[in-house]
């Protein structure tokens, strides 16, 4: 039996006025709401380190650097996703108390059962934002880093960071260790 998509169809409205008291997480895609797993302790981490290390590098700048609970809102797609870090240097997003419409940075950092996800749709929406010039995926398994940079053609570059580089994120005018980002992380034996 086919079930009508407005049966089960939640407003924008709902689902941010929900989410303001929900336990649980969710990610909003046009109607319907998806509830998102816990994260692992590498991924956290990761997470913690990378959010540390720009709002250090970010003070006094104008910048705002966000991890975990800030939805970042791709309006033309009627989306909202949770990104594991992101940053604006937007002054327009001041205005929105929940969620953020003009970020220049999103970072997600890779799991077994969010890989496809966050390489796949997830990377092809966040691409609607205008303001957005990088998108980064961080193995929680691997010490890789790879940034996904949009030049000066609007077109998607991609830059890898591997064990003892320098990982760079222009879009916030950014350098460190990669195993900054990665301090405390318990990798496996062949890629530590």
């Amino acid at each position: 039996m086919v079930t009508s998509r407005h049966e089960y169809y939640i407003s924008s409205e709902e689902y941010l006025e929900a989410e303001k008291y929900s336990q649980i997480k969710h990610e909003y895609i046009d109607g319907q709401v998806f509830a998102m797993a816990g994260a692992s302790d590498a991924h956290v981490t990761i997470s913690l380190n990378l959010s540390f290390l720009l709002r250090n590098h970010l003070r006094g700048k104008g910048c705002r650097v966000y991890a975990f609970d800030m939805k970042a809102q791709i309006e033309t797609l009627n989306c909202y996703y949770y990104p594991d870090v992101m940053v604006t240097c937007d002054a327009r997003d001041r205005e929105f108390e929940y969620f953020k419409k003009f970020p220049c940075l999103i970072v997600e950092v890779l799991s077994d059962s969010t890989e496809a996800l966050d390489r796949g749709k997830k990377f092809a929406n966040y691409r609607h934002l205008e303001t957005l010039q990088e998108y980064v995926l961080i193995s929680q398994d691997t010490m890789i880093v790879e940034c996904f940079r949009r030049n000066s053609e609007g077109r998607w570059e991609l830059f890898s960071f591997e064990k003892d580089e320098e990982v760079h994120l222009a879009s916030v005018d950014f350098r460190c260790p990669i195993a900054a980002i990665y301090e405390d992380v318990t990798l496996t034996e062949e890629s530590s």
